[in-house]
C-alpha cells in the first residue's frame, strides 16, 4: 500500500550560531550588506543585486544557521511567490493604469491641470509628491505612490532621478496607514493588541512628522532659503494632514486615515494656492521664472474632470474592494489557502524570540479576486473604456507594461525571497535580539528594528509581522508599554520605506531609470536614517518621560 512519506521533526531555530551575539548578528546582516553594497557602491542593477542577496542569504542560512536545505529552498520559493502575488500584482496594475492615461492623453491633461494650480515647482512637489502620494498610499500602497507621482513630476519638468528620489522621500508618514490600514491590522494580528489603541498611538507618534516631512522634502529639493519662502504653504499641508490623521486614527481607526487626511490636504492646498503666491516662482531646475506662460491659468471644471476621472475610478474601486463585507464575501467564495507541504509548521520559533516554542505557518494566500491589485486592475480596465480606448489599445498597453516590468518582477521576487528566508532561518530574530540587548536604550534601537525590517522587506506590513511579537515580548521584559514598542516598530518602519530596494526598483521602473538604483539609494539613505533616529528619540522620550507617556499612550 502506498503511504505518504513521513516528514522529519520540526527544525528549531538558533539565534546565536556563532556563539557570540555580535558575531551572529553580523552574519545575519550579511545578506542585506551584500544587497546594499551591490546597489549603492558597485552600481549593479537591481535584479542582479537582489539575486546576489538571495545567494548570500542561502549560504548564511545553510552554513551558519544550519537550516536544512529543503526548508531554505521552500522558504525562498514562498517568498518569491509572495513577491509575485500580491506585491507585483499591486505595482503592475498601477503602472498599467498610468500607461493607459498616457495612451489616452489624459496624463498630459493632468499635468496641465497641476501646472495650472501653481507654476512653482516647490508647491507642485508639495501637492503631488506629498498630498497626492499620501492618497495613493492610502488606497493601494506597495509602490503605487512612487510610481504615479514620479511619472507626474517628470512630466512637469523634474529630472527623472530627482523625481524618483523626492517621491520616495515624500512617501514616508502615510506608510503606517497605507493600503487601508493593512500594516496596523497585521500588527494586531501578530500581537493580539487592540487595533484602535495601536492606531491611536501610531497616529500620535507620526503627527509631528506629518508636519516635519513636508519642510524636509522642500529643503532637500531647493535648499533652506527656498523652503522658508514657501513656509506658509508647507505648514498648511503638514498641519492639515497631521491633524486629520491624528483625529481619524484616534476616533475611527487605521482604515481611512490616509485617504481622509490626503483628500483634505489636497483641497486645502488648492484653495490656499488661490489666495497666496510665493514672491519668487521657481522651475524644476530651481531657477527663478520671471515670465509665467499663459498656459498656467486655472483650467476649467470640465478639463479637470477629464484629467482626474481615471484616478477617481481608481479610488472608488480600491475603496470598494476594501469594504469588509465585500472583501469577506469574495474571500469566502474564491480564496484558496495553500499550505506549503514540507515548510508549514516545520520551523519552530524558540525563546527568547517568543515566550514558548511556536511553529511558523507557511500558507500561501491566493485571494486573487479580493486582492487590492485586482481592484486596481478593474479600475484600469474601466478607466480605459471611459477614456474611449479600443480593446486592442488596452491589450497593447497591458503587454507593453508587462515587458517594461520584467526586471522589476525578478527583483521584487528575489527581495521577498530574502525576507522570507530571513524569517524562517531566524536571521531576523537574531538581529532583533541584538538590538534588544541595549536595555534602557531599547526604545531607540527598537525603533530601528522596525526601520531595518521595512528597509529589508520593502513593506511596513511585513516588518510588523516579522518583529511585532518580538517588540511586544521585549517591552514586557523591560517594563515598557508593549503598545509603545509595537507602534514604534511601525513608525520606525515608515522611515525605512524610502530605502527599501523594492521601492527603489519601482521608482526607477516608473521613471524609466532602471539601472540607477544605486544613485537613488545614495540620495535617500541619509534622509531615511536621520528620520528614523528622530523617531527613535521621540519614542525614547515617550518611554522614559512620564508626562509624554501619559500624552501619547492614554
Amino acid at each position: 500500500m502506498w503511504r505518504v512519506p513521513q516528514l522529519p521533526a520540526p527544525w528549531r531555530q538558533s539565534y546565536d550560531p556563532a556563539h557570540h551575539w555580535l558575531l551572529s548578528a553580523l552574519w545575519a546582516a550579511l545578506p542585506l550588506i551584500v544587497l546594499l553594497v551591490a546597489m549603492a557602491v558597485l552600481h549593479i542593477k537591481g535584479h542582479l543585486a537582489a539575486l546576489a542577496g538571495v545567494a548570500a542569504a542561502l549560504v548564511i542560512a545553510l552554513a551558519v544557521f544550519q537550516m536544512p536545505m529543503r526548508l531554505a529552498l521552500l522558504a525562498s520559493g514562498l517568498g518569491a511567490a509572495y513577491g509575485l502575488f500580491p506585491v507585483c500584482w499591486i505595482v503592475f496594475p498601477v503602472l498599467f493604469l498610468y500607461q493607459l492615461t498616457v495612451r489616452a492623453g489624459r496624463f498630459t491633461l493632468l499635468q496641465e491641470c497641476l501646472t495650472g494650480v501653481t507654476p512653482d515647482s516647490r508647491l507642485q512637489l508639495l501637492l503631488i509628491a506629498f498630498a497626492f502620494g499620501a492618497f495613493f498610499e492610502g488606497t493601494g500602497g506597495f509602490g503605487a505612490p512612487v510610481a504615479v507621482c514620479g511619472s507626474i513630476l517628470i512630466g512637469l519638468g523634474f529630472s527623472p532621478l530627482e523625481a524618483a528620489g523626492l517621491s520616495l522621500l515624500a512617501n514616508t508618514a502615510p506608510v503606517a496607514f497605507g493600503a487601508l490600514g493593512i500594516p496596523i491590522v497585521a500588527l494586531h494580528g501578530v500581537t493580539g493588541l487592540d487595533t484602535l489603541v495601536l492606531s491611536r498611538v501610531i497616529g500620535r507618534l507620526l503627527a509631528p512628522f506629518c508636519v516635519l516631512i513636508p519642510f524636509w522634502l522642500i529643503c532637500a529639493f531647493a535648499g533652506f532659503r527656498a523652503m522658508i519662502e514657501v513656509w506658509p504653504a508647507i505648514l498648511v499641508a503638514g498641519a492639515t494632514y497631521g491633524v486629520t490623521l491624528l483625529l481619524i486614527s484616534t476616533f475611527h481607526g487605521p482604515w481611512l486615515a490616509d485617504i481622509a487626511a490626503s483628500t483634505l490636504t489636497i483641497c486645502a492646498l488648492i484653495a490656499f494656492f488661490r489666495l497666496w503666491k510665493p514672491k519668487r516662482i521657481l522651475n524644476p531646475a530651481r531657477q527663478e521664472v520671471t515670465h509665467i506662460p499663459l498656459t498656467t491659468s486655472i483650467p476649467s471644471a470640465a478639463v479637470i474632470r477629464r484629467a482626474i476621472m481615471p484616478w477617481v475610478v481608481l479610488a472608488l474601486c480600491v475603496v470598494f474592494w476594501g469594504v469588509p463585507y465585500f472583501a469577506q464575501w469574495i474571500d469566502s467564495a474564491t480564496t484558496m489557502l495553500i499550505p506549503i507541504h514540507g515548510l508549514h509548521q516545520m520551523v519552530l520559533r524558540m525563546p527568547p524570540a517568543v515566550t514558548s516554542p511556536a511553529a511558523e505557518p507557511a500558507i500561501f494566500n491566493l485571494n486573487l479576486l479580493s486582492a487590492t491589485g485586482t481592484g486596481i486592475f478593474v479600475a484600469g480596465i474601466l478607466a480605459g473604456f471611459f477614456m474611449r480606448l479600443q480593446l486592442r489599445d488596452i491589450a497593447d498597453v497591458f503587454l507593453q507594461t508587462l515587458i517594461s516590468m520584467r526586471f522589476t518582477i525578478i527583483t521584487i521576487s528575489a527581495l521577498m525571497a530574502i525576507g522570507f528566508l530571513a524569517r524562517y532561518s531566524g536571521m531576523d530574530a537574531t538581529l532583533g535580539l541584538a538590538f534588544a540587548r541595549t536595555g534602557a536604550f531599547y526604545p531607540f534601537f527598537g525603533t530601528l528594528i522596525g526601520w531595518l525590517g521595512t528597509a529589508s522587506t520593502g513593506s511596513d506590513t511585513s516588518s510588523n509581522v516579522l518583529f511585532g511579537s518580538l517588540q511586544k515580548l521585549t517591552a514586557q521584559q523591560l517594563g515598557i508599554s508593549p503598545y509603545l514598542m509595537t507602534s514604534a516598530n511601525s513608525t520606525g518602519g515608515v522611515m525605512g520605506k524610502m530605502i527599501a530596494p523594492q521601492s527603489i526598483v519601482v521608482a526607477t521602473t516608473a521613471t524609466n531609470q532602471y539601472g540607477s538604483e544605486g544613485t537613488i539609494l545614495r540620495f535617500v539613505f541619509l534622509h531615511s536614517l536621520a528620520l528614523a533616529c528622530l523617531m527613535g528619540l521621540l519614542v525614547s522620550l515617550v518611554a522614559h518621560w512620564p508626562l509624554l507617556t501619559r500624552l501619547f499612550l492614554y
